[in-house]
């Protein structure tokens, strides 16, 4: 009845399998899917999901640590009683990731922290390889809130990078979400205040060093306008230019103040 659960369970939706349709489909968050198929309830998803079904799991907890240790996110399948089987999985880094891991810490970004619903030896192997500060595993979507809130409090200010239906709220507590646009959810298209139109991680040091670019031009601007408009309004006042000449002047601040945003346009 269970060529591995259904092909997991006909790829995790309602379809018809080889023995029959997957009936009583639930996408259970951050711990796996059930269904039944042929009156036969199986369970594909974390470690979590079967203790938390009363599936007994101690016999493989050994070899779910050493895979978890090698980086692995390790997916159980089994039905209402029974453990049938593990699978490994594994993200490989993506290629380039630790530069502009680097390249954000030039820019002086206070941590970099890793939030993922992963496990805790996985979480901890792939921050290794990205030269990631610190990590923090095992998390559901409200949990990743959370987090973020906290770090909000801590450090004043927070942007978080999400590409998924996981980091949409995450994305929305932070004070900038940023979404990987090619790759991400729609939901975390919509929740972001930044869209990347691209998966390359490279961007996003350029994206933090054009922000920065700009709040300093802004502040070059601000204070350039303040300037003119007190001395124009003495000058006025004291009879040394006449109102024409105080109105021109403005003008022509307003054009030099233009040219000083316009400086935005180079592209280093």
């Amino acid at each position: 009845q269970h060529p591995l659960a259904q092909a997991i369970l006909t790829r995790a939706g309602n379809h018809t399998g080889p023995s029959g349709p997957v009936r009583d489909f639930r996408s259970l968050t951050g711990l796996g899917v059930r269904g039944s198929v042929d009156d036969v309830v199986y369970h594909v998803g974390s470690p979590a999901l079967f203790v938390d079904s009363g599936i007994d799991i101690a016999s493989v907890i050994p070899r779910i640590e050493a895979l978890q240790k090698d980086g692995n996110t390790v997916v159980l399948v089994g039905d209402a009683d029974v453990l049938m089987g593990l699978i490994a999985l594994s993200d490989p880094l993506r290629l380039g990731a630790v530069q502009p891991i680097q390249a954000l810490k030039e820019l002086h970004a206070n941590k970099l922290i890793m939030l993922t619903g992963d496990n805790r030896l996985a979480a901890k192997a792939t921050a290794a390889r990205a030269k990631i500060d610190e990590v923090r595993s095992d998390l559901k979507p409200d949990d990743k809130v959370r987090v973020v809130e906290g770090l909000a409090r801590q450090y004043g200010h927070v942007a978080m990078v999400g590409d998924g239906v996981n980091d949409a709220p995450a994305l929305a507590a932070a004070h900038v979400g940023i979404a990987m646009g090619a790759a991400g959810s729609d939901v975390a298209l919509e929740t972001a205040d930044v869209a990347l139109m691209t998966d390359d991680l490279s961007k996003l040091p350029y994206l933090f060093e054009f922000s920065q670019r700009a709040w300093r031009v802004i502040q070059q601007n601000l204070a350039l306008s303040i300037v003119v408009i007190a001395v124009l309004a003495i000058f006025a006042v004291t009879g040394v230019l006449s109102l024409p000449v105080a109105v021109l002047a403005h003008e022509v601040s307003e054009f030099i103040v233009i040219a000083s945003g316009l400086r935005l346009l180079r592209t280093n």
